[in-house]
């Protein structure tokens, strides 16, 4: 008998697991290349927590992917973050954690990114119909 791991290159959690609060769409496409980058949290380790599964996320220097589970279910890849600890529960069945932003993309990346590595339209936060 085994055991079930998922191994992701990407966290996608919601502002209830720790997505950062700091982060608002609205506010980053209203300036031209967007409002926020990752010098302004290069400082600032964040948290989540109860992520459904035991996962394991690459290890830096390899990035995962920030993306938002928004309240809609849509996914908004926001950038790229370092994984820098996680905690399992067995019990429970979930991952918790800490991670640093190391990029933000730009509203137009945030649109290319989905279509360069996810794709699965119903997932869409700009809801395009491929």
């Amino acid at each position: 008998m085994g055991s079930f791991i998922e191994i992701n290159d990407t966290l996608r959690i919601s502002k209830e697991q720790g997505f950062p609060e700091e982060l608002n769409y609205q506010k980053h496409i209203s300036v031209q290349g967007g409002y926020y980058n990752a010098e302004m949290f290069k400082e600032k380790i964040f948290e989540f927590k109860e992520k459904p599964a035991i996962r394991l996320y690459k290890i830096p220097p390899v990035r995962n992917f920030l993306v938002e589970d928004t309240e809609d279910g849509k996914w908004l890849y926001w950038g790229m973050c370092h994984i820098l600890e996680t905690t399992c529960d067995y019990e429970k069945q979930t991952t918790s954690g800490k991670f640093k932003i190391i990029y933000i993309n730009t509203p137009e990346e945030m649109k290319s990114t989905f279509n360069v590595v996810d794709r699965v339209w119903s997932n869409d936060f700009f809801n395009r119909n491929q």
